[in-house]
């Protein structure tokens, strides 16, 4: 339920089952629509989802005057200065709208024509979302202790981060590197950005550090998206004991060839990858083996032949990858509540920051898991377990995060003055939940030959 202050409590037992799903929004509510103003929070919060999913299902069944009838309902109650429903509200609204125009290709792009995506306030919201909440701060924490374990007596270290974009967390590496009993190893970072800005800066940073800590050090950077990264570029070399880092990216290689985005009710094919499981043995230790996503089994199978020591891999704990609108939107529901409930509960809702992160970052995010399919779908977020089966099938094996790196995940959460930040343990594996809420994952593999 939905707290009397106006937070979410989507993140426990939901308000999503209370109301089923209207076929039409009211009709009391075209006449007038006073009540809508006198309604307390909680109700409020509660009429929102009730008509977010009644608005998902039209859109999804292609009766778009319902939904338009509900989206102007939603739009008289949400705003992106109100309380958590509200604020959620208004991103969500936006994304189905969004996911609506995209019907009309001509009309959807005269309206975007001359939109404009500025470098460095994507570079500072995301700034923001390391500063405001602490997924990846344990994230690097987790990430570096597990690397430092698997490079003990190695004098050649190579670190690929396939998402270069803060320099804070190698900085610390470089630290704990150079207090080794035997001495800092030869560390060379390749950085993979699909913006420069980012990588010159973090360049910047590590070899300014390096220098002051007597490290020696090389950045390589590799300016490209992911999805287009030829690994020959990360120049990995005969007798390096390489690792690998990947925050957030794996997800947007989980589009399938064969999807697309087909008229009105956007029907697309189904998910292959919800139906595998790992093989025998013999099969799963093959990097041949499918993953569900041509893209995927490529670059795992790329990874894989390079031979990493360790990959720690960071990702966001939810299926926004579902194959129904219905479904996609149920999930992210809950999953964006909880991050709403954390700004919440750090940010006053006048701060600019908080509606800049939400907007900019988490309301792109949204407006991605609704509105787009195919290829243009990047958000499609998994729970562990997927991801389990995905790096058995593709050749890897586990390797269980050590007690120290779980203490270090505890100890920082335990800085933060909000009690609502959890750590669990998962299949030897970090999960950071807000209250009951699981998040974020991270989970540490190496090459099964």
């Amino acid at each position: 339920m939905l707290q009397a202050d106006g937070s979410s409590s989507v993140t426990s037992s939901s308000p999503l089952q209370i109301f089923p799903i209207m076929s039409s929004p009211s009709p009391s509510l075209g006449s007038s629509n006073q009540w809508l103003k006198e309604l307390k929070s909680e109700e409020r919060g509660l009429y929102l989802i009730h008509l977010l999913l009644a608005c998902a299902n039209h859109v999804a069944s292609g009766s778009l005057e319902n939904a338009n009838i509900a989206l102007d309902h939603i739009s008289q109650l949400a705003s992106p200065n109100g309380d958590t429903m509200q604020r959620i509200a208004s991103y969500f609204t936006q994304a189905l709208a969004d996911r609506v125009l995209r019907s009309w290709p001509g009309l959807y792009k005269a309206l975007c024509s001359t939109k404009l995506s500025v470098v460095s306030e994507d570079i500072l919201v995301r700034k923001m979302f390391f500063e405001f909440f602490p997924f990846l701060k344990v994230a690097f924490v987790v990430t570096n202790q597990a690397i430092i374990e698997a490079m003990e007596g190695e004098k050649m270290v190579h670190i690929v981060d396939l998402n270069a974009a803060e320099p804070l967390q190698w900085r610390a590496l470089l630290q704990d590197l150079s207090a080794r009993p035997d001495g800092p190893p030869h560390l060379r970072i390749t950085g993979v950005h699909m913006q420069k800005e980012a990588l010159d800066q973090m360049a910047h940073v590590l070899t300014e550090e390096a220098e002051k800590l007597d490290i020696p050090f090389q950045f390589h950077q590799v300016v490209s998206k992911l999805e287009n990264l030829d690994v020959e570029k990360l120049r990995v070399k005969t007798g390096e004991a390489l690792a690998i880092s990947s925050v957030m990216q794996f997800h947007t290689l989980l589009g399938h060839d064969n999807e697309n985005m087909s008229s009105l009710t956007f029907k697309h094919s189904k998910d292959i990858a919800n139906g595998f499981s790992p093989g025998n043995d013999t099969a799963s230790s093959s990097p041949l083996c499918s993953t569900g996503s041509a893209k995927m089994d490529s670059f795992l199978n790329a990874l894989w032949g390079l031979s990493p020591k360790v990959m720690v891999v960071t990702e966001q704990d939810s299926n926004h990858n579902g194959t129904t609108l219905m479904e996609r939107l149920s999930e992210s529901l809950h999953f964006y509540a909880a991050l709403f409930d954390c700004l919440e509960s750090t940010l006053p809702r006048t701060s600019l920051e908080r509606l800049k992160v939400e907007k900019m970052l988490l309301g792109e995010e949204i407006k991605n898991i609704i509105a787009c399919e195919g290829n243009e779908r990047k958000e499609r977020h998994e729970k562990l377990k997927k991801w389990f089966q995905r790096f058995d099938t593709s050749g890897f094996r586990n390797v269980p995060l050590s007690y120290y790196a779980m203490l270090q995940a505890r100890r920082l959460l335990q800085s933060y003055s909000c009690e609502g930040y959890k750590i669990k343990e998962e299949n030897d594996c970090v999960v950071i939940c807000w209250q009951d809420r699981a998040l974020f994952s991270v989970s540490s593999w190496r090459c099964r030959k």
